[in-house]
């Protein structure tokens, strides 16, 4: 199945001229910003049923785990497009925006005591490998790349955020953790619109990149899940 393309996928997200106004006013803000460390949003877990302990650690394993493999494919696009005066710096971007998840992602598995994936290192290899080789096929490729890569985990957050309905928001951690997981969303999708905007559908074999890529993506997200 073709991932879908931003005219297909509905997300609900901020417009970007609101997410942009401070960062300091991001949810994010409560683990990038050292002033904050005590806050008991940020350094507990709630206490749940044992059926939703696992569905949360399956959550934040797999998103983790994603954010190392979207931190390696844009090193991997970077390493051929470097320098590329148009795709470079938007890789880059892109990049910086994806080493914050990741720091973020590693502080939330701290916080909810969850076990990272033992597919750890096959996510490195598999990103780098994967945003090297569309960026040798070409900018449009690398943008196809990261179409359907962004469309697979902007619908992923999308349903953690439902299946999260029921953790208890008596707990500070739970709206802050439903929080970040929207920012994170948009911010993927933000992405996946930069892709299209520089011209990702005129990739070669567009539609076939794009069904190997989300399809390979929607594999790795239940992998991680139980492993």
């Amino acid at each position: 199945m073709i991932p879908a393309g931003p005219s297909t996928l509905r997300l609900t997200r901020l417009p970007a001229t609101r997410r942009l106004l401070s960062t300091r006013s991001l949810p994010s803000a409560a683990y990038t910003d050292p002033t904050r460390n005590n806050e008991p949003a940020v350094r507990s877990t709630p206490d749940i049923t044992e059926h939703q302990r696992n569905r949360l650690e399956a959550a934040l394993r797999v998103d983790q785990a994603g954010e190392v493999a979207a931190n390696y494919i844009y090193m991997g696009q970077l390493a051929v497009l470097g320098r590329n005066r148009v795709a470079g710096p938007l890789i880059q971007e892109m990049w910086d925006q994806e080493k914050k998840h990741l720091d973020v992602m590693n502080k939330l598995q701290l916080q909810h005591r969850v076990r990272p994936t033992v597919l750890w290192e096959v996510a490195k290899v598999a990103g780098f490998g994967l945003g090297a080789v569309t960026a040798l096929m070409g900018k449009e490729a690398a943008m196809a790349c990261t179409e359907a890569v962004e469309t697979v985990i902007g619908e992923h957050y999308d349903d953690q955020l439902k299946e999260m309905e029921d953790l208890p928001s008596s707990h500070p951690s739970v709206p802050l953790l439903r929080d970040v997981i929207k920012e994170f969303r948009d911010d993927e999708l933000e992405h996946l619109d930069t892709a299209v905007e520089h011209h990702s559908q005129r990739a070669p074999a567009h539609a076939l990149l794009s069904t190997i890529v989300g399809g390979g993506c929607k594999v790795a997200i239940e992998l991680c899940k139980r492993f």
